[in-house]
């Protein structure tokens, strides 16, 4: 059973008494839900994104070494299994389709000795 989620729920500032409003912020690319009082502007981060993102940071700083490797006409990269795991954990209906991940995943040259791969067709911005 799914347990209730608080910020589903109306939320008063207890500094205030104010009905706090829910609000997004982007923290490199990550969304975090929060609750915001207009009044005092305190603010609630919600608890699961918040260590959802302490784990994104912690793979972000993490180097990984990984092996180019000639297949055919093309190189690959064999990409860590601790990316491929927090990929599926943030975007659940990718798992249900990695056998045909190829239509999910681009290739974009970020600079001279940089290169992105993005696990979704479209970044969601709101």
């Amino acid at each position: 059973m799914k347990m209730p989620d608080f910020f589903d729920e109306i939320v008063s500032c207890s500094n205030c008494g104010k009905k706090m409003t829910k609000s997004k912020i982007s923290k490199n690319g990550f969304f975090i839900r929060v609750l915001e009082c207009k009044k005092c502007n305190k603010k609630i981060y919600h608890p699961a994104d918040v260590e959802e993102y302490k784990r994104f940071s912690r793979l972000k700083q993490r180097p990984f070494s990984v092996k180019l490797r000639m297949v055919g006409n093309s190189y690959t990269v064999s990409i860590p299994r601790e990316i491929i795991n927090f990929q599926k954990e943030m975007h659940k209906e990718m798992e249900k389709h990695m056998d045909e991940m190829n239509k999910f995943v681009r290739l974009c040259m970020d600079g001279p000795r940089k290169i992105s791969l993005m696990f979704d067709e479209e970044e969601e911005e709101e």
